[in-house]
């Protein structure tokens, strides 16, 4: 390993399930370590991934602080656990006896880029649901609140904030897409959202190329699970308002959430995991959803969602709800 030349990435996974690298290990069109390879990007360690363990591994860490081995993009998957009491000693690195929390300020300090893997290290994720008793929290947020670890005026050694790609988990491409751009220089601030999240995929919205977006048209809303129809008016979805290209870019060649018949959590978004009601459901003030679409007012929402209903085809009305096709599109006489 050339540690001097190439693109070099090192990645640790903090307060997390893991679920960002399981999803990265599954990039294809080629496969992860070719994407790796022929973008010259080289993986300094990945606890799923690298051979080193233990004392092998400590020692590259420690290279990489003295400067013996430059750090191009340090990527850290899970929330960073702050206590008790900022001590960081829920969770020690194994083998150190010192807290992640301080390895990774120690590692951010000389990192060329800072990337948040998951909305975990962007945000604090699931693992800073509850009444967080582990004070877990993101890299650069503490959900909402700027701040996080390495505070609000933290920048990299090539200027630049965190880079949160936040999602849980997060889409292979993203990750993979994000890396290659920061290898090519093609990467700048501008490219990064209000939540410095990845505008390749952070400037979507999960609606885009849903594949119930004629129900969506016409309110024609499912009301249980297996059915054909909408998921906004009763079941929870929030694809309007998420901001991720899960239906245009495909997990796996061919899924996201709502081709698998469940509705959009907004998984990208800080506090995604404290929605104050049910995942499943759609809270309402008077009949009407609380969660609009993006830009839509609420007025304009009322009167074409009445016109919508009032023009439901008579196809779209049962298909909605069941959950096969029962009533195919008819062919149009010439």
């Amino acid at each position: 390993m050339n540690s001097q030349s190439g693109f070099n990435v090192l990645w640790l996974q903090s307060g997390g399930c893991g679920g960002c690298s399981l999803s990265l290990l599954n990039a294809e069109s080629p496969n992860l370590v070719h994407t790796l390879e022929g973008a010259g990007i080289n993986l300094l360690w990945h606890r799923m991934l690298s051979e080193e363990s233990g004392s092998e591994m400590v020692r590259i860490l420690q290279a990489v602080i003295a400067g013996e081995i430059k750090l191009d993009a340090l990527c850290i998957e899970g929330a960073i656990l702050r206590g008790p009491k900022d001590s960081g000693r829920f969770h020690i690195l194994a083998g150190t006896g010192r807290p992640m929390l301080d390895w990774v300020r120690d590692l951010a300090a000389v990192a060329g880029y800072t990337l948040g893997i998951g909305t975990g290290a962007s945000f604090g994720g699931i693992t800073a649901g509850g009444y967080n008793p582990t004070d877990a929290c993101g890299l650069q947020f503490a959900e909402t609140e700027r701040g996080g670890v390495l505070g609000e005026a933290y920048r990299s050694a090539y200027d630049m904030p965190v880079i949160n790609v936040a999602g849980c988990p997060t889409h292979p491409n993203w990750i993979t897409e994000t890396l290659m751009q920061l290898t090519l220089g093609d990467f700048s601030e501008s490219d990064l959202d209000e939540w410095q999240r990845p505008r390749g995929y952070a400037d979507h919205l999960v609606h885009h190329g849903c594949p119930r977006n004629e129900y969506y048209e016409f309110k024609a809303s499912a009301e249980e699970h297996s059915q054909l129809g909408c998921m906004m008016e009763h079941m929870g979805c929030l694809g309007t308002q998420a901001h991720a290209d899960c239906n245009t870019r495909l997990w796996n060649g061919e899924g996201s959430c709502l081709r698998g018949g469940y509705a959009c959590i907004n998984c990208t978004a800080p506090g995604f995991q404290e929605p104050g009601h049910r995942f499943q459901e759609t809270p309402k003030i008077a009949g009407i959803p609380i969660g609009l679409p993006t830009d839509m007012p609420k007025a304009w929402f009322v009167a074409l969602a009445s016109l919508s209903k009032a023009a439901t085809p008579k196809r779209l009305r049962q298909n909605a709800v069941s959950d096969h096709i029962v009533v195919p599109p008819h062919s149009k006489k010439k």
